[in-house]
């Protein structure tokens, strides 16, 4: 039984899985909307919505927090556009930056898909 394991392992490693929300935030901030499967999309958003408060909150210790969000992100691209778009846009929202639509299943391996974009 799985009682307290918060963590969907999504079937890999610890390092793949990181890798993995790494590639999927950097596409859901370059683009705005993705579509995945709702596991993904399920561990992908308290991922982005942690880093969506640290960009739109950055006035007191702008280094720090450029630094962190690049070892999170690991592409200056997508931080430059989470510090000058992103962020400054939810300034006034609590939390809540993102949404999940589900989808019809998959039809090659009938697997939940869902579209996880910002509100």
């Amino acid at each position: 039984m799985r009682h307290h394991s918060k963590i969907r392992t999504l079937g890999r490693t610890r390092s793949q899985r990181r890798d993995l929300l790494r590639s999927l935030a950097n596409s859901l901030i370059k683009h705005g909307r993705i579509t995945t499967t709702q596991a993904k999309a399920k561990e992908l958003r308290p991922y982005v919505e942690k880093m969506v408060t640290k960009a739109k909150s950055n006035d007191d210790n702008k280094l720090a927090t450029k630094r962190l969000l690049l070892s999170r992100l690991n592409n200056e691209d997508a931080v430059k556009k989470l510090e000058s778009d992103i962020g400054p846009r939810y300034k006034d929202r609590d939390g809540g930056y993102t949404r999940i639509l589900k989808l019809p299943r998959r039809s090659s391996d009938g697997a939940e898909m869902a579209i996880i974009e910002f509100v």
